[in-house]
């Protein structure tokens, strides 16, 4: 049973892992998806719309504007949406809550960014943790990015039935390594035609460790290295650069796009990039699956990474030009100056590539959203057949826990718990285009402990 209307809502549309995950994945989607973002409708908000997708800000002005909630219970409600998916921790607490209150019977959650002791980049901490699994049993379903996020959900206490595991996925094809590309990209970036050239993508953000991949190649006379991406790190970077004396051969390039080149050609995007690139690195200490190992990868690239579950999770022969390293600055060096020595070479597209298409994902994807449609249908035809004691049908009401449904083969579900009670929803901002304004609490909600929610997660 696929439902025929999704509605995603995200924290933000800023250039991100999830963010642009969710973009590709909708190019492969079968159904009508519309997208709301809390906050931030940046440069992924204008793809989607050039993709044909409806974009919706809700303009949503921090973690704690609980005003947010009844215009996001409307705007469910009023799109008669059949499933509502969220991503990101923010998205995931509200979304889950909002589809519940608004009637929608399946919500699906997906875990883009939790680590072993931080999610999305930020600590984590007791009150994160208490109120992501509060919000979690609201919904049909958790999606894990990797085995290792999904171990890492289990570990916090989400049943395992609960978590499904369905990887990010890439478009190989746009990564195909051609030698053209490749010396016009240099040539359009400022590199020497025979430059040795390190690569990084990402978030210029602490976690991503940019700062050891600026020393390691600022140690190897001759080396280039590209970074692209943007993030509150670039100014540090670039002073750290010019500290080294390296500043002519760190070139900080900004965000770019990873689907391809600009409108107008004259800005390469990631795919250029990576062909201009003779090794790529990735320095993080931790991942939730790694997107950009498998894009180089795809683009026939050596790959150095610290951790990488897309490939750590998976037998070594499945990725045999990446090599797992320590966090040593001195060891990334020594591999850097193998490569250097041994001369760019390029190499043919390894199994994992093939493992992570962005069509098998979008594939399994609907395989969750079938078995969370066909459970609750079948959920609700059982709550008709067996009313309730002084009351009406169970399940009757949709905001009610019952409505909740496992998907077949989970264990049972315990009933939602009822948030603590607290001061009625404050009034929000003026009302963005695609919702109306108001205030007042939806029926039956309660406030979401302030607590959790004080700018501890995205």
């Amino acid at each position: 049973m696929t439902p025929g209307k999704v509605l995603h809502v995200i924290t933000g549309l800023g250039v991100g892992g999830a963010e642009q995950q969710l973009r590709l994945l909708l190019r492969h989607m079968p159904m009508h998806c519309d997208v709301l973002t809390l906050t931030n409708p940046g440069p992924v908000a204008e793809g989607l719309r050039a993709d044909g997708v409806r974009v919706v800000h809700l303009g949503m002005r921090g973690n704690r504007d609980l005003g947010a909630m009844p215009k996001l219970v409307r705007f469910i409600r009023r799109g008669r949406y059949d499933l509502v998916h969220t991503h990101l921790y923010r998205a995931c607490v509200y979304g889950r809550l909002a589809a519940r209150l608004a009637g929608v019977r399946v919500s699906v959650a997906t875990e883009h960014s939790l680590g072993a002791g931080e999610i999305e980049g930020r600590p984590l901490s007791g009150g994160v943790r208490a109120l992501y699994l509060a919000s979690e049993r609201l919904g049909a379903a958790t999606v894990a990015v990797s085995d290792t996020v999904a171990a890492r959900l289990e570990a916090w206490g989400v049943p395992a039935g609960r978590v499904h595991v369905v990887p990010n996925g890439i478009e190989a094809v746009r990564f195909r390594f051609d030698e053209g590309v490749r010396r016009a990209t240099r040539t359009r970036t400022g590199l020497p035609e025979r430059a040795f050239v390190v690569g990084g993508v990402g978030r210029l953000v602490p976690g991503k460790r940019f700062d050891v991949l600026v020393r390691a190649v600022a140690a190897l006379p001759g080396a280039h290295l590209l970074l692209a991406g943007d993030g509150p790190e670039r100014a540090a970077l670039r002073r750290l650069a010019a500290e080294l004396g390296a500043q002519s051969r760190i070139h900080l390039l900004g965000e770019r796009d990873p689907l391809g080149d600009s409108a107008d050609g004259r800005t390469p995007g990631i795919p250029a990039l990576l062909a201009a690139m003779d090794v790529f690195v990735s320095a993080s200490r931790e991942e939730a699956f790694g997107l950009a190992v498998i894009e180089a990868l795809a683009a026939g690239l050596p790959v150095l990474h610290v951790t990488c579950p897309a490939i750590d999770d998976l037998p070594a022969a499945q990725a045999p030009g990446a090599r797992r390293i320590g966090t040593g600055t001195e060891e990334l060096v020594a591999a850097l100056r193998g490569h250097m020595e041994a001369g760019a070479m390029r190499l043919p597209p390894p199994g994992v590539v093939r493992r992570y298409d962005i069509g098998r994902s979008a594939a399994q994807l609907l395989h969750v959203y079938d078995h969370a449609m066909a459970a609750s249908a079948a959920g609700a035809r059982r709550a008709v057949a067996l009313p309730g004691p002084g009351r009406g049908p169970r399940g009757a009401d949709p905001a009610g826990p019952e409505s909740a449904v496992p998907l077949p083969g989970t264990r049972p579900r315990t009933p939602a718990p009822q948030m603590p009670e607290g001061p009625d929803l404050p009034e929000g901002p003026d009302s963005p285009e695609g919702l109306d304004s108001g205030s007042g609490r939806p029926e039956g909600a309660a406030s979401l402990p302030r607590a959790a929610l004080g700018g501890e997660a995205g």
